[in-house]
């Protein structure tokens, strides 16, 4: 393969890569999320493609939709240097940050719940035990 050639993947390889179905591949280009070109039948993915599929991976790890993901894309497709655009993205991230924050929040106070159940439960076991 020279330099010029472009780096390409089929939908098998990134699966593998990811270690996702294919079907959730075609599911985000349904989307619009990747845009893969096509030789007949043969779904052809280039970088560009595949490092979509990679955050759109992470952002739902940390929780964002597909429509925020989708989002974000179209923001940064738009204009990428746009003080607007980029203003935008932040706000979003924002957003998110500060849902993950609430919700790490109810998460331990429901921690602190159940380690006090567990706790009185014990008690109870340890007085019916004598």
């Amino acid at each position: 393969m020279s330099d010029m050639t472009p780096v390409t993947y089929s939908i098998g390889e990134l699966a593998r890569e990811f270690d996702i179905t294919t079907r959730s591949i075609r599911f985000y280009e349904d989307q619009g999320l990747i845009l893969p070109t096509r030789k007949g039948q043969t779904r052809i993915y280039n970088q560009r493609d595949r490092v979509r599929l990679k955050l759109i991976l992470r952002g739902k790890r940390l929780g964002f939709s597909l429509a925020e993901t989708g989002r974000l894309f179209e923001l940064y497709d738009a204009d990428n240097s746009s003080a607007t655009q980029l203003k935008t993205i932040m706000d979003l991230i924002s957003n998110k940050k500060n849902d993950l924050n609430q919700q790490l929040e109810d998460i331990q106070a429901v921690l602190i719940e159940l380690t006090g159940l567990e706790n009185n439960c014990q008690n109870a076991l340890a007085s019916i035990d004598k």
